[in-house]
């Protein structure tokens, strides 16, 4: 037999679909945070898609970079090999030029001892043919003594005569010679200095280039040695670069496995959310079913509020439109224009001034209605919220964080919440959403919603916007 019904206004009401919707309600509740949760972890799986890609992408650099490595260390071993060789050559020419250097000094300074040899001897001969020139001043002297005595003893002096004439005609051939003689020695004399003198500073150079060549032989004898040890040290190195590769090679099949599965994680998880969408969707409807069948609902009282200020609204824009205060096609015109300065935008519609004129009576009184009531506004079709309460328009600062608190008021709110306010055509809409609180903190919410209709028209909704307790 079945149970006869109770009724409540004239309504037939069942216990169980009131039972049924709050049942509903409370489901909804648990799949929007839910959903809130998947939302979270897909964003993180998506930021590790990101990462992912990026560390491939440094995977292939670094399978590049040490691909360069090699073929470097390749080219700096093949030159540090020549290099090394022509070091040794080089230094086997030095050897060889250093010891035929010192054999030229050891020369230069040989005749550098027999010229001072020579210039003694030269001197000798000086001092001896100053003696010559010295003997030739005195015989003709005695010459031409002889000449005199020869003319006093007359014709028996004229034999002596002939032969001192001789004489002193010889004494001056001695001694034009030895002066002849002296010249010559003064400028082979001369000629042996400038010789020595040179000889000597060849030897100083030659000394010299034995230092420096000794000096170049132990530079020489460094760079050999660096060369050496750079080999040594480009064969750990192009070791070391082959290790890498072949270890990048092992773990390149282990690193596709792993972003193969997050990319399967991610796209489960994405498809989890989208399914859950449609869950929420669906407990919404079931929420709205029942209440409308009569069920009762603990948000009873608040649909009936929203429902009684949506026709207010709705009243109240068709009343602008007959009194001239604002056409229809204004009303109606989805223009955005950005207010210069402000962050986050705001933007100007053509209707927003009206709206700041009749709406803040409206959307005012429903904050003291219930003290779980956190606000209460309308937005179009496209999420735009002219006129906010009066705590949540204040004058934007320079602080973006501060602004996006208490500056909401000509902003367009089109997340899904905000999007099926403003195009929902049912008598009420009734959505669970999870609001952010800042620092990874969030609360669940109620979003109540109404349609606006003006003259037909679809213009948007009015949202109250309330605590679960």
């Amino acid at each position: 037999m079945i149970p006869a019904p109770e009724f409540v206004n004239g309504q037939a009401v069942d216990s169980r679909i009131s039972t049924l919707s709050r049942t509903a309600s409370a489901l909804g509740y648990e799949i929007v945070d839910i959903a809130g949760f998947l939302d979270l972890i897909n964003e993180k799986t998506h930021s590790q898609l990101g990462t992912l890609a990026e560390v491939r992408k440094g995977a292939a650099r670094v399978s590049e970079a040490n691909s360069a490595v090699l073929l470097a260390v390749k080219k700096v071993s093949d030159a540090s090999f020549q290099m090394n060789g022509a070091v040794e050559t080089s230094m086997a020419d030095i050897r060889k030029t250093s010891g035929q250097t010192k054999d030229v000094a050891e020369w230069v300074q040989t005749i550098d001892e027999r010229m001072t040899t020579v210039e003694a001897t030269l001197l000798g001969v000086q001092e001896n043919n100053d003696a010559i020139a010295k003997i030739a001043r005195q015989v003709n002297i005695l010459a031409i003594n002889a000449k005199i005595e020869a003319a006093r003893a007359g014709d028996a002096g004229r034999g002596f005569a002939v032969v001192a004439e001789a004489i002193n005609e010889l004494s001056h051939k001695t001694a034009a010679a030895a002066a002849g003689i002296s010249d010559n020695i003064t400028s082979l004399s001369g000629w042996i200095g400038s010789m020595k003198t040179e000889a000597g500073g060849i030897s100083e150079k030659a000394t010299s280039v034995l230092t420096g060549a000794e000096l170049t032989d132990t530079a020489l004898t460094g760079i050999s040695e660096s060369v050496k040890l750079s080999m040594a040290q480009a064969s750990q190195i192009a070791a070391d670069a082959e290790n890498v590769r072949a270890a990048g090679q092992e773990f390149e099949p282990s690193f596709n496995l792993i972003g193969g599965s997050v990319e399967e994680a991610a796209e489960g998880i994405s498809q989890a959310f989208t399914r859950v969408q449609a869950l929420i969707d669906r407990s919404e409807s079931i929420v709205q079913t029942t209440v409308e069948m009569g069920g009762t609902s603990d948000d009873i009282s608040f649909i009936n509020l929203v429902k009684e200020r949506a026709t207010m609204v709705s009243n109240t824009f068709e009343a602008g439109i007959i009194e001239g205060a604002i056409g229809m096609s204004q009303l109606f015109d989805q223009t955005y224009s950005d207010i210069a300065g402000t962050n986050p935008v705001q933007k100007m519609a053509p209707f927003t001034s009206f709206m700041d004129r009749v709406l803040p009576i409206i959307q005012e009184e429903v904050l003291t209605f219930d003290e779980r009531i956190v606000f209460c506004a309308c937005v179009d079709r496209n999420g735009y919220l002219p006129t906010h309460n009066k705590k949540f328009s204040q004058k934007p600062s320079h602080d973006p964080a501060w602004n996006t608190a208490n500056c909401r008021n000509r902003r367009i709110f089109d997340d899904r919440v905000g999007l099926k306010s403003g195009n929902n055509k049912e008598p009420f809409l009734l959505q669970v959403y999870r609001r952010d609180m800042g620092g990874g903190e969030f609360t669940m919410m109620k979003d109540l919603s109404a349609p606006i209709i003006v003259q037909g028209r679809l213009w948007g909704g009015i949202r109250i916007a309330y605590n679960f307790k």
